[in-house]
């Protein structure tokens, strides 16, 4: 089974890109749909005894909080994958000021996301890492590099 933890400030284009790739195949566990980590507990236990493929479609900005994920997944025996969604801030910004309603996000949200974001590593326990950039509406994925 597989576990793709998503990890990116807001409006890089995750739920976009879950959209595009993994619609028909996982589940999507997502704070913005659940919104109570009471559900989102729920639903990973679920995917987890049905043996579903899932992701992870939060912001997962730190260490710690991808930590709780990729432990939930390794003692399912799962397979991790992580893709970090890269972005300037100010792309994310332009992004997001066409959102609309509960989407919008203030811009001091993001820039406080941009100041806690902890680039992702594969010694967290990620089997495979991938980059993730938008440009012109196209998502470019490229294996991880330490280098980026």
């Amino acid at each position: 089974m597989e576990a793709i933890i998503f990890c990116g400030i807001q409006a890089v284009g995750k739920s976009t890109f879950y959209q595009q790739h993994f619609f028909a195949t996982h589940v999507r566990i997502s704070l913005d749909l659940l919104n109570t980590r009471n559900r989102e507990s729920v639903f990973l236990d679920a995917c987890f005894k049905t043996q579903q493929k899932l992701v992870v479609d939060n912001t997962n900005l730190t260490k710690v909080e991808r930590a709780k994920y990729i432990e939930l997944a390794r003692q399912n025996n799962y397979k991790v994958i992580g893709y970090y969604f890269s972005s300037k801030v100010s792309e994310a910004i332009q992004r997001n000021s066409n959102r609309t309603g509960k989407a919008f996000i203030p811009e001091k949200g993001i820039r406080g996301a941009y100041s806690r974001l902890e680039l992702p590593s594969a010694n967290e326990g990620f089997d495979e890492l991938y980059y993730v950039t938008l440009e012109n509406n196209q998502f470019s994925i490229n294996p991880w590099s330490d280098e980026i």
